[in-house]
């Protein structure tokens, strides 16, 4: 299995020009071999919690029909970042394209205190993807939920997979915990991060693998945008940067 994390730089609040980017590294994660491929927070829209009211969609937008199409063609798994609407309000959720199946939603579950005016937290969901459902889903601040890591390791977790937008100024927490997730739990971890401006902050990129030692394999900077590609049989990892 390989396993890519994008690392992307999003146009605040165009879904449609944030779907071209995001196929343009469909194609290239296909072109490597990858069976799955997570994008960061919001990675459709942008991290932009003011607008989320304005910029919330369903699961079933027709917008969304082209990552359906790419997951078929490309016999890839997609988890692409975007805010839904739900009768209890509005979530921070990855719609996963996953070929031959119906779109699915893995929606945060435990949010930061600054997010609770504009967002509600998703259901109960272990987040299980991939080959014999061992790739875990987690969202931003859910890394920092020790429950998080816990619950996924006890259904199964085989690897850690994290959708985060970290600015400059927490991105160093962020690398720390996701270290620490990997040695606890003897799993290698997956972090996919923004780059350019969230939230009237500068997004740290640094998109990271942690072997299950904890020990960072490869990193990405914090200007451009590509994937890290994880081989889960060799434990080697690649760098494709996005021209």
């Amino acid at each position: 299995m390989k396993i890519a994390v994008a690392q992307t730089k999003p146009v605040t609040g165009d879904i449609q020009r944030n779907i071209g980017q995001h196929k343009i590294l469909i194609d290239l994660a296909v072109s490597q071999g990858a069976d799955t491929i997570i994008f960061p927070e919001l990675s459709l829209t942008g991290y932009e919690p003011t607008m989320a009211s304005t910029l919330a969609i369903s699961p079933d937008d027709s917008r969304l029909d082209e990552l359906s199409m790419a997951s078929e063609t490309g016999g890839i798994t997609i988890g692409a970042g975007v805010p839904t609407r739900h009768a209890e309000g509005i979530c921070i959720s990855m719609v996963l394209f996953q070929p031959g199946k119906p779109r699915r939603l893995y929606s945060k579950r435990y949010l930061h205190t600054d997010e609770e005016p504009f967002f509600t937290g998703g259901p109960a969901d272990t987040g299980l993807i991939g080959e014999g459902n061992k790739l875990a889903l987690a969202i931003c601040y859910e890394i920092s939920v020790l429950r998080h890591a816990e619950d996924a390791f006890a259904n199964g977790a085989k690897i850690y997979a994290a959708s985060v937008v970290k600015s400059t100024r927490n991105i160093d927490k962020a690398l720390t915990r996701l270290s620490q997730i990997a040695r606890d739990y003897s799993m290698p971890v997956l972090m996919a991060n923004s780059i350019g401006q969230a939230d009237g902050e500068m997004c740290a990129g640094k998109t990271s693998v942690w072997n299950d030692k904890g020990q960072l394999i490869k990193q990405l900077d914090d200007i451009h945008e590509g994937l890290l590609i994880f081989d889960t049989g060799t434990q080697d990892v690649t760098v494709h940067l996005s021209l």
